[in-house]
């Protein structure tokens, strides 16, 4: 078994560790998404009950039945106002696993150009040699027909 390279051991490990922020960057989308849909669910309780508050209004209700009503309402609204703030810090947190996932790429995304520059040197400098070897072996032969013919 041929012995790896150093930059090819580079480009595994790259790889291996783009595919785990890849991973991260998956879960922070999928944990901001059921955050925003737990906003929404939130917002459209809130709707919805304010809604039923009008509905009840208009038949009419007591001075304490519109306090809870409120009390109620201003509780949703504190509940909205915290679940916005989650969504913001799991918006943060997806932008900081794409910006990690990111660098990660761009690092990998270079051991392999290096690897491919590196190759290519390689296969220039053996066609050079596969070339010389056949330009000796030509001459030779060239020599020998002379010496013979």
């Amino acid at each position: 078994m041929a012995q790896q390279s150093a930059i090819e051991t580079l480009i595994e490990l790259a790889e291996k560790e783009a595919d785990d922020a890849a991973k991260a960057l998956g879960k922070a989308i999928s944990a901001h998404e059921d955050t925003v849909n737990k906003l929404n669910l939130l917002l459209q309780y809130r709707s919805d009950y304010e809604a039923r508050l009008q509905n009840v209004a208009a038949s009419g209700l007591t001075i304490s039945q519109f306090s809870n009503f409120n009390a109620f309402i201003a509780k949703l609204d504190e509940a909205v106002n915290g679940q916005q703030m989650v969504v913001r810090d799991a918006e943060r947190k997806v932008e900081l696993a794409k910006s990690n996932w990111q660098a990660i790429e761009k690092r990998r995304l270079s051991y392999q150009t290096l690897k491919n520059r590196a190759d290519t040197v390689q296969q220039q400098k053996e066609a050079k040699r596969d070339q010389k070897q056949t330009d000796d072996f030509a001459s030779r032969s060239y020599l020998n027909k002379l010496r013979n013919g």
